[in-house]
């Protein structure tokens, strides 16, 4: 029987049994409540590295696990082997769940385990800035229209947890939007975005781990969790001045709203007609976009309970002249209409 050197850094865990270790890890991140980008830093690999972990193509370093179970505060994995760095080279004996208990007798002890936590902190952790669990500071910002406009962004496409900030667009039509809204972002705080693409549901999220930012943004009248279940407003800042409100609007309508062009045939002749939507289920959003249109001299109506349109095409230019728009999916459609129909926006 080969003996083990559990004090090898390169030392392995490995779960029994298919599935545990995806779902050991799923649960992990679930509970700090953190992406994944931070996830894999906290075990002290790649990003690559924690999705073939979470796929199970290789096993976990014994030492990003005890990081993982250190910061989540749960227990080590019992069904599991400890290997060394070569195992896969020679037979390792089994050490299981023995060996761990031999070597980590107290590693299942919460009490154990965050006193020594405390202790490496003191010596070593709170000193080192490159640390995930050093405090990472960002630029505050004074309220501006900048600000109001992303506040927007955040009601209509965004979504906050206790430990981020995330931005969902369609990683096609939004692509030039979602460069905008990070530049936004660096510019506002400092601090830059991480962009995670979703092959399958054709999206991209814009992700901000800052415990921070999700503080300052619970100051500045938003909330954390679901916009649509806690049926969130506009801040009352942004609702008192005319300009911020403009700017607010302008978020709004670039994430969850829409130009559109209407077709319908009279007499076998095809007329065209342009329109503005703006769509969200949370109705005090719904009712602040539709009571500041008419504030501005528009004329919205309201035929579905979750739906606001604007159609007059003298309104419709109006709009995008005095309260825009940053989404060049929306410009760029707008511009092509005016420009095929009377050969300019006037």
């Amino acid at each position: 029987m080969v003996e083990i050197d559990i004090e090898n850094k390169g030392a392995r865990v490995i779960f029994l049994r298919k599935g545990d270790q995806k779902a050991f890890l799923d649960g992990v991140q679930s509970k700090l409540d953190i992406g994944l980008e931070d996830f894999s830093k906290i075990a002290g690999v790649c990003i690559r590295s924690m999705t073939d972990w979470k796929r199970e193509k290789n096993s976990v370093s014994l030492s990003g696990l005890e990081a993982l179970c250190n910061i989540a505060e749960v227990d080590f994995p019992k069904d599991v082997e400890i290997r060394d760095r070569f195992w896969y080279i020679h037979k390792g004996a089994r050490a299981g769940g023995l060996a761990t208990f031999k070597k980590y007798g107290r590693i299942g002890n919460e009490n154990y385990r965050r006193k020594k936590w405390f202790e490496w902190w003191e010596k070593k952790g709170k000193f080192n800035p490159n640390q995930y669990f050093a405090q990472k500071n960002i630029f505050l910002p004074k309220k501006s229209v900048q600000l109001a406009e992303f506040i927007g962004i955040i009601l209509g496409d965004g979504g906050i947890t206790k430990s981020q900030v995330s931005i969902t667009l369609n990683k096609i039509t939004d692509l030039e939007f979602s460069f905008y809204v990070k530049k936004l972002i660096n510019d506002l705080f400092d601090v830059k975005a991480a962009t995670y693409n979703h092959g399958v549901d054709c999206v991209v999220n814009i992700v901000i781990s800052r415990i921070q930012l999700v503080k300052f943004l619970q100051e500045t009248g938003l909330k954390i969790g679901n916009k649509v279940k806690q049926q969130v407003g506009v801040p009352a800042w942004i609702s008192k001045s005319g300009l911020f409100t403009k700017f607010c609007m302008r978020g709004l309508l670039d994430t969850d709203g829409c130009f559109y062009v209407d077709k319908h045939k009279y007499k076998d002749k095809i007329y065209l007609n342009s329109g503005i939507n703006f769509t969200n289920r949370s109705l005090p959003l719904l009712n602040f976009f539709k009571d500041n249109l008419t504030k501005f001299g528009f004329h919205p109506t309201q035929k579905t309970k979750f739906s606001i349109f604007l159609r007059r095409e003298e309104e419709v230019i109006r709009y995008f002249k005095e309260i825009g728009s940053s989404n060049p999916k929306h410009l760029n459609k707008f511009k092509r209409y005016f420009n095929d129909k009377s050969g300019g926006v006037g």
